[in-house]
């Protein structure tokens, strides 16, 4: 078997990008994915991008985590999958995609993609957590469930400890959460380090996190619209919204570069990757 790949990152936040249209991939996807996304031993990638048919939109995005799990969206991956996209014939600049969060909008811009994630679900205030010896955390989920936890210095800020234990805490959702850590530099500029659930680490950048960091800042008056947001990649991305009537979070916006690393091709036996 062999599978056409594209390694892509958008951040640093890395993927293996693969066109699933006409199918050709392995039965058991998450043990599969957890194979090449090992750094070690195959590609190496944060989690592998599926772009597959849709009947309601231009295409589908299915997106699962380096330990294998199938997750409902990926605010990096997306800006991702959308050059994918165009660059494989689907028309744009403009295209729309399914997720199992819900239908995603995109403008490929030619240095650039930004996407279009809807509103913001659950905010709740920074409050302490029980048994957690941190900073008080609030929560918004922005495709995918944030803790968000406002530090002094981000050097000093245990990331994975932190991030691991309000994973892990009871008080999660059941899947438990991913964790962003935010610095405000200014008015309008942020620093935020995420521990990915999945990875089960610190990533280079989160998309869906940056954008659940930086709405906070804003709901919590520390921020105004639209926030910069510098990833612990150094690269810089920018995040928008408005305000609704009752203050909830509206059509959140992410913007930033999304680059092809390489293309390639995996070829398998046995289940196992023999040669790239």
């Amino acid at each position: 078997m062999k599978i056409p790949f594209t390694k892509m990152h958008g951040a640093g936040n890395d993927f293996i990008v693969i066109d699933g249209r006409s199918g050709g991939l392995p039965r058991d996807l998450e043990a599969w994915d957890r194979h090449v996304c090992d750094r070690r031993r195959a590609v190496g990638a944060d989690g592998v991008l599926i772009l597959e048919p849709s009947q309601t939109a231009d295409f589908r995005m299915r997106y699962f985590n380096a330990d294998g799990g199938e997750v409902e969206m990926c605010g990096n991956g997306a800006r991702c999958i959308s050059r994918f996209a165009v660059a494989l014939g689907i028309p744009g600049p403009d295209i729309s995609f399914e997720t199992p969060a819900g239908r995603i909008r995109a403008h490929v811009f030619p240095d650039r993609v930004r996407i279009h994630l809807g509103d913001g679900q659950g905010y709740a205030p920074a409050r302490p957590l029980e048994g957690f010896a941190g900073p008080p955390v609030a929560s918004l989920n922005t495709g995918v469930p944030h803790a968000v936890l406002f530090v002094d210095d981000l050097e000093r800020t245990p990331v994975v400890e932190w991030g691991r234990a309000i994973r892990n805490h009871p008080a999660s959702p059941p899947r438990g959460t991913n964790a962003d850590f935010v610095r405000v530099l200014g008015r309008s500029r942020i620093a935020v380090p995420t521990y990915e659930r999945g990875v089960e680490d610190e990533t280079l950048a989160c998309g869906t996190g940056v954008t659940a960091a930086a709405a906070v800042a804003v709901l919590e008056g520390r921020c105004e619209a639209p926030v910069d947001v510098e990833t612990h990649s150094g690269t810089t991305l920018r995040v928008d919204f408005r305000r609704g009537e009752s203050g909830e979070v509206k059509d959140l916006t992410l913007d930033g570069p999304a680059v092809v690393a390489f293309e390639g091709e995996m070829e398998w036996q046995d289940g196992r990757q023999v040669h790239v």
